[in-house]
């Protein structure tokens, strides 16, 4: 089991936020002056009633989030922490629904193009704030309805947010892969790996996510030397996907995406641990 105080360096986190996000605006860009762009933007996603044109204005909902909220006065929330933020952030599903439909409604309706200038607009703005001074203060915090969280964890948590949909958006588009920032995807893979030992505590099964997480997680006797007797190994992007409800336990399984032996290596009672 990982500790519960495992840091993220800020500024590993600001570069991979902004590479990230660098990665999803050239993403939009290029979806958006494709020939059958308007056709494109009314997809249906994996994400419900969503459309790739909502996903979108999700996406720049939650990019923009940071820069736009930055100077708000601080109103003395209770402490949130990552894990914290893992566990509650699916209780303000309804409210991020009606942000996104209502950000597609306001600047996300128009023709591809201004889709696209649009969503330019929202990565410019957060570059800039990851760039400035204040993102550098180490002690700074941020308020969301959940909580007061250090602006380095709210920064991690934007890394969760460009990493998870855009992989939404590559499966609703048929991009054959997104090309991620290797640092934004192993931040969120070692995030999720430390939800499930937080979620289900103990050591009597080993997660691996080569090459970026090992955990040990499930009640139990904690495994210390030679082969664990209940290992469960994958890549990075299936775990994601595990941990985020958008691949089901025995589907990775059948499919050969997850390595699972042991008697108790079957995880999917405790997924998917963020919806």
């Amino acid at each position: 089991m990982p500790p519960k105080s495992r840091t993220y360096q800020p500024g590993k986190v600001r570069a991979a936020l902004a590479g990230q996000a660098a990665a999803l605006r050239d993403t939009v860009d290029e979806l958006c002056a494709r020939p059958d762009a308007g056709d494109l933007l009314a997809r249906p996603t994996r994400l419900g009633e969503w459309t790739v044109r909502e996903l979108i204005a999700h996406l720049a909902v939650q990019i923009d989030w940071v820069p736009a909220h930055l100077d708000d006065p601080l109103e003395g929330r209770p402490p949130l922490d990552l894990l914290g933020w893992v566990a509650a952030v699916g209780t303000v599903a309804p409210l991020l629904d009606e942000q996104a439909r209502a950000k597609a409604a306001a600047e996300f309706g128009g023709d591809p193009s201004s889709v696209a200038e649009a969503f330019r607009e929202a990565t410019a703005r957060l570059a800039g704030t990851v760039a400035g001074a204040g993102a550098h203060d180490p002690g700074r915090r941020f308020e969301i309805r959940l909580g007061s969280m250090l602006l380095t964890d709210m920064l991690v948590t934007r890394l969760v947010e460009t990493v998870v949909h855009a992989d939404d958006l590559a499966d609703a588009t048929g991009l054959p892969a997104f090309p991620h920032d290797r640092q934004a995807l192993a931040a969120v893979t070692r995030l999720l790996a430390d939800a499930l030992a937080d979620r289900a505590p103990g050591g009597a099964v080993e997660l691996r996510v080569p090459p970026y997480a090992v955990v040990q997680a499930v009640a139990g006797p904690r495994h210390t030397r030679g082969t664990p007797p209940n290992v469960v190994e994958t890549d990075p992007l299936t775990w994601i996907r595990l941990a985020t409800g958008r691949t089901g336990w025995a589907d990775a399984v059948d499919a050969a995406a997850v390595s699972a032996s042991g008697e108790r290596s079957d995880l999917r009672e405790y997924l998917p641990l963020l919806g």
